[in-house]
């Protein structure tokens, strides 16, 4: 289906397929006097692996689909490298991610505004997320519903486990919310998933696909992006290698990155934009300085809290290659059970702490125990939950360790390099075991496998979250959206490259901070707004609704106080740790 290149001059030229790019070729290409190439490095997002929600994680450690980023070492991580994984496929990271679909926090957005995006506080925001989803509740002051993207429960939460899950937050004092994606984000509530029809909705198949036909598009896969060209400060095309020759393609109007966090920067640094030391040092001639590029990197961490299920009801069941056979068969010819989900459908936002104004720690609640690459189950029958503070203070960087544009960059996220996120770390680890410590546990809980009833004390718990914290795979902010007097700003409000011409980003690299939640729908929400923005278009008009804050959240932490002390439910715990499993 991928279209071969039939000229050298396009008029809009966008480098990456991604959860962005091919918002913006759908957007661009819908004037049929706009003539559009879209680059991708990967291939065909086809695979039945891709498609089933529940295989989620073959593509996601397939080299195929996968750039498979590693970091330096950590220097704040006991020298651990992590691994980084960004989509080299049609849909990029929207085809290899695990489909959770978060707005953020209303908070988010204004604190960009603050930040000095002007024109990206929620207000303006919330009618992009409305126009590019159709939720399955239907349209309402908060929801879409008519737009490219499905968003569904899943299988709506059928397993005891997940509306038991909700029940313990509540115990705990904590708010429950119908729709985290609405009016109120904060709380315990089903979550929601780019799934349609029993299928991964990725940008490829929910934009790209009902499009292909177009005579003005032109989609170039297994095409690498070595460089942007410019005729004085304008962009005018890029160099390609395809089939091992390099091409030379014209922009007559715009050249723009949506590469993603990782591969934005790279791609600008390649080019002779970036900070003066590190491209001399990397052998590269500066072409125009830009001090933040690659700078600013933030990612969100997670860890996974685990326990034996004293009933037979998790998922652990069901990862026998006879099981697995006969999800993949009903998926196949039915698209649905538990093939046609993520199984993440429980979550939860909470705040850590009285003055935190909105949330700042997420849950992802599974009833199986294994990691999220699938590899490493329990035996047995288990559950957990994921969860990680999701508003670091910790800044990395990306930055290319040579002029070769095969090779990866350097990547360091300086992961807990801040005293106030190894704080966060001590109080969300001891926050979520007095949640599932909660009575609507009791008949389920086993034993807290990890991290072990043991790991109480800060000295404790900072040793095994080093040990043991994960990437939750959300890269973002290396090419920051500021103000004019920003020197770290990359990207105006417009999302164009400060000090030259007709080059924009529009990925989450833009992003001034990191949103609290996922960043596929923050990510296509930004192309959604960036299209109108391109094309002169008038901004849809801003929303008037408002987002909930706990009226109280400056002296209080959760509305009620929790049913059962922390103290207690250590003491139960240690006491179960020789009962029943």
């Amino acid at each position: 289906m991928t279209k071969s290149m039939n000229t050298h001059e396009y008029d809009y030229v966008i480098v990456g397929a991604g959860s962005a790019g091919c918002i913006l070729a759908n957007r661009l290409s819908a004037d049929p006097d706009n003539k559009v190439l879209l680059v991708e490095a990967g291939g065909s997002d086809k695979s039945i692996f891709i498609k089933m929600p529940t295989a989620l994680s073959y593509p996601m450690n397939t080299t195929k689909y996968n750039w498979d980023f590693h970091t330096q070492a950590e220097p704040h991580l006991d020298g651990r490298k992590m691994h980084c994984p960004r989509g080299k496929v049609l849909g990029g990271s929207s085809s290899i991610n695990g489909m959770v679909f978060v707005r953020g926090h209303g908070g988010d957005y204004d604190e960009w505004e603050a930040e000095g995006a002007q024109g990206w506080s929620y207000k303006d925001c919330l009618p992009y997320f409305k126009k590019l989803e159709t939720w399955q509740e239907g349209e309402s002051a908060y929801r879409g519903g008519s737009g490219p993207v499905g968003v569904c429960g899943g299988n709506n939460m059928r397993n005891p486990l997940y509306k038991t899950f909700i029940k313990a937050g509540s115990e705990a004092g904590y708010p429950t919310t119908d729709d985290y994606n609405g009016h109120q984000q904060e709380g315990f509530g089903a979550m929601d998933m780019n799934v349609k029809g029993g299928v991964r909705d990725s940008t490829a198949r929910a934009y790209l696909d009902p499009i292909r036909r177009r005579k003005n598009l032109t989609v170039l896969s297994h095409s690498k992006v070595l460089k942007v060209l410019f005729t004085g400060k304008r962009a005018t095309g890029i160099l390609l290698e395809r089939r091992r020759k390099q091409v030379m393609i014209n922009a007559t109007k715009e050249v723009i990155l949506s590469a993603g966090s990782i591969g934005s920067p790279t791609l600008l640094q390649l080019s002779g934009i970036g900070a003066a030391d590190d491209l001399s040092a990397a052998g590269v001639e500066l072409f125009h300085e830009l001090k933040g590029v690659g700078e600013n990197l933030q990612d969100h961490l997670e860890v996974y809290f685990q326990y034996h299920c004293k009933k037979p009801i998790s998922l652990n069941s069901k990862l026998s290659l006879f099981q697995m056979g006969l999800i993949g068969t009903r998926w196949f010819f039915l698209r649905s059970g538990l093939g046609a989900t993520n199984h993440f459908e429980a979550c939860a936002f909470i705040r850590s702490k009285k003055g935190q104004k909105w949330p700042d720690i997420q849950y992802h609640f599974l009833p199986a125990a294994m990691r999220y690459d699938g590899n490493a189950a329990i035996k047995g029958h288990g559950f957990q939950v994921h969860v990680g503070p999701n508003k670091p203070k910790s800044r990395g960087k990306v930055c290319i360790k040579n002029n070769k544009p095969g090779d990866d960059p350097e990547i360091t996220f300086n992961y807990l390099k801040e005293a106030q996120d190894v704080e966060d770390w001590r109080q969300c680890i001891r926050l979520t075991r007095e949640i599932i410590g909660q009575a609507a546990f009791d008949d389920y809980r086993g034993n807290e496998i990890q991290p072990g009833i043991e790991t109480t004390s800060d000295e404790a718990i900072d040793h095994w979250v080093k040990q043991n914290v994960e990437s939750a795979y959300h890269p973002s902010c290396t090419c920051k959206m500021g103000a004019d007097d920003d020197v770290t700003a990359v990207v105006d409000s417009q999302l164009r490259v400060r000090g030259l011409e007709n080059l924009r980003v529009v990925d989450s690299s833009i992003f001034p901070t990191i949103p609290n939640g996922n960043l596929n729908a923050p990510t296509m929400m930004v192309a959604e707004k960036a299209a109108d923005i391109i094309l002169g278009n008038k901004p849809l008009a801003a929303s008037n609704h408002e987002y909930w804050l706990d009226p109280e959240w400056e002296s209080r932490q959760r509305p009620q106080s929790p049913d059962r002390s922390l103290e207690h439910i250590e003491t139960r715990a240690r006491g179960n740790i020789t009962g029943e499993q």
